[in-house]
């Protein structure tokens, strides 16, 4: 891989970084799990639209400015290193929209991209059910045919930003009698439609950062299917790489990461070779994933796409934003308390092997489909 900008390259870079430098809101907004602060972060949003830097990569006609993914990960870097507001639309402009680029008609990209580009509608990740979390072929909510569209019924929970989201898209059986990885749908629907029920989920903090939907016969029409019925497990894997790889995951985020933890290093007393090489390990840690992420930056531009591998990066990201806490946490001691973004971050990091799908069915896909291992049995 190359690892040289161009000049236009560079330029981009520079543009982001002094917008982000200029309008970057000097104090923190409130928490995205709350109604004040979806809103704040929805409006931000909005500023970064008004720049064309919401969705850098998408088309212009769509709200972006058709940045090539090197520039794409380069956004994220200095995203992260200025230290910019979390991303209440990533639900939709991480997982969806690369979805839809894959699988939707010219008509749902036209309706849906630009309003999902400006936060006119966040979308919630509407997969997992009470039984069916990473084992995601088990869900039981159902869509059923109809006079021009579909009726859903069932549960869905651990839904993200469902709590104050506007949209949802989740998978739904649709042929009872099919094997478990057939029969399935993925539609699109409003949390706001008749029928749907949501109850938000307290977090710890007591902030709804996830939300169960109940669906009581709820329609949807045939344009907010993607892909064709009894497909929706192709699609939803197009979805799923995307979750585990390349895109929610952005390599600036454990960059800017790992350089607090050097900061905060340098700052405080020493502490001893231990601590310091917890330090080393993280920047070489988050470096690695850096430069990993280049190396699918090139794979993907001559024209390879992301698959089971996205597994290892999945296992990888996680477990590093967990241990780069930790060490945090290490080094600061009985301060951890008044460093609130370092034990919010903490707790957030833990969820990592779980979301997404777990850890331990990650290591399955990497030893089945990767390594051609034979499937474990019971005993």
């Amino acid at each position: 891989m190359d690892l040289d900008l161009d000049d236009s390259t560079r330029e981009f870079q520079r543009e982001v970084r002094e917008f982000l430098a200029s309008n970057v809101p000097a104090e923190p907004l409130p928490s995205m799990d709350t109604a004040e602060g979806f809103e704040a972060h929805r409006a931000w949003e909005r500023t970064l639209a008004d720049a064309r830097l919401s969705v850098v990569s998408w088309d212009r006609e769509y709200g972006g400015r058709e940045a090539s993914l090197l520039e794409w990960v380069l956004f994220e870097q200095e995203y992260y290193a200025a230290g910019a507001p979390g991303r209440v639309s990533q639900n939709g402009i991480f997982l969806l929209a690369p979805t839809l680029f894959e699988h939707g008609t010219p008509e749902q990209l036209a309706r849906i991209m630009p309003r999902m580009a400006r936060a006119d509608d966040i979308w919630a990740q509407a997969w997992s059910e009470p039984e069916a979390g990473s084992d995601l072929a088990g869900i039981r909510s159902t869509a059923r045919r109809a006079d021009g569209g579909w009726v859903l019924s069932g549960q869905k929970t651990w839904s993200s930003r469902a709590a104050f989201a506007d949209w949802a898209f989740g998978l739904f059986r649709s042929d009872p009698e099919a094997e478990r990885h057939r029969g399935l749908t993925y539609l699109m629907f409003p949390l706001n439609a008749d029928g749907v029920t949501v109850r938000p989920i307290p977090q710890l903090d007591g902030e709804p950062g996830f939300a169960e939907i109940f669906l009581d016969d709820v329609f949807v029409p045939d344009s907010d299917v993607i892909g064709a019925p009894n497909e929706g497990w192709r699609v939803a894997m197009s979805t799923s790489s995307n979750e585990r790889g390349l895109s929610l995951r952005s390599p600036g985020r454990f960059s800017a990461t790992a350089q607090r933890l050097i900061d905060l290093w340098t700052a405080g007393e020493d502490t001893g070779t231990a601590a310091r090489d917890a330090v080393v390990d993280a920047w070489i840690g988050s470096e690695a994933y850096r430069l990993h992420t280049f190396g699918t930056v090139t794979r993907l531009n001559e024209g390879g796409k992301l698959g089971a591998e996205s597994s290892i990066t999945k296992v990888y990201w996680s477990e590093l934003d967990i241990a780069m806490h930790e060490t945090a946490l290490d080094l600061l001691g009985a301060e951890a308390e008044q460093e609130s973004r370092w034990t919010d971050g903490y707790l957030f990091s833990l969820s990592g092997p779980i979301y997404a799908g777990t850890n331990e069915i990650q290591r399955n896909i990497i030893a089945e489909r990767l390594l051609g291992l034979p499937r474990g049995g019971g005993r």
